[in-house]
């Protein structure tokens, strides 16, 4: 019995060794910084986001004032049994965890959602990979990456999930374990919130559930390297919400960068044609 143990936690070890190293190899704990740059640095990526920001930062503010009225005394005093003093520094970080979430659901699940499929596209734009838009959306002529967006052919990618809410409530008690528990938790999120990241990607692409779930497994390192951070970045309280505009950059800058050097050729010849069929339209009436 202790040999098959002990044979068990090689092979554990083996494993997040791996990802460990697939995880910093691949550099994709890169992209939600190289996000915030870019996104500073394109003004016209802005539009989605000024047009979110003011019922998103009184819902913000609504929910953390809510969340420390009502949640902070009673876990602060269940996390003082284990962590003694520190715990109302503690306390004060998970209800900050706790309303960064649910802003991130709440907002997402009424209004931010599609501005966020529209960021990723015109991240795409920007970076020359019109065709692949193309497969998902009309594109239009022009300069602006954010004003040639056109009609959607596809749905958008997948909003809060009534599992992704659950799971993460199912994780939260790991937060009251010190260090430990905090880092298990952020690790168990950025392994579902770096996928979950790259899913208008994967429908740009036209993959099936079991071609996504292949693909990810085989980036499994990058792929949690990728969500880590950018779970970090949404659980500030508030502006997390920028950072998930700032994420969805970087995400569609790692999908550009998987795509590899491309031309605007190809979107040129399908604007081309779809400008001739419109021209074309009307003579033949």
């Amino acid at each position: 019995m202790s040999n098959r143990v002990e044979q068990l936690a090689k092979e554990d070890a083996k494993r997040i060794h791996g990802l460990a190293r697939d995880a910093i190899s691949s550099r994709a704990y890169q992209y939600p910084i190289k996000g915030i740059l870019y996104f500073i640095s394109h003004r016209s990526l802005w539009s989605p986001l000024r047009a979110n920001i003011t019922p998103t930062f009184t819902l913000g503010l609504g929910i953390t004032t809510f969340m420390f009225l009502v949640t902070y005394v009673p876990q602060m005093a269940v996390m003082a049994l284990v962590e003694g003093p520190v715990a109302a520094i503690s306390a004060a970080g998970l209800v900050l965890s706790e309303s960064s979430t649910l802003i991130n659901i709440g907002a997402r699940a009424w209004w931010v959602e599609g501005a966020l499929v529209d960021t990723f596209d015109g991240t795409l734009v920007s970076r020359s990979q019109t065709a692949l838009v193309l497969r998902g959306r009309e594109v239009k002529p022009g300069h602006d990456p954010m004003q040639r967006l056109g009609k959607m052919l596809t749905r958008p990618f997948a909003k809060f999930t009534p599992t992704s809410i659950i799971r993460y409530f199912m994780y939260l008690p790991l937060n009251f374990i010190p260090i430990v528990g905090t880092i298990l938790f952020i690790m168990l999120q950025g392994k579902r919130t770096g996928p979950s990241l790259h899913s208008r990607y994967f429908e740009l692409k036209g993959m099936s559930r079991r071609q996504q779930e292949q693909f990810i497994e085989e980036r499994r390192g990058a792929y949690t390297a990728f969500g880590v951070v950018a779970t970090l970045l949404e659980m500030v309280p508030i502006v997390g919400v920028f950072f998930a505009f700032t994420n969805t950059v970087g995400a569609a800058l790692w999908a550009s960068d998987m795509e590899g050097p491309t031309t605007t050729a190809p979107g040129l010849r399908e604007q081309a044609k779809m400008a001739q069929e419109r021209t074309e339209a009307p003579s033949s009436l």
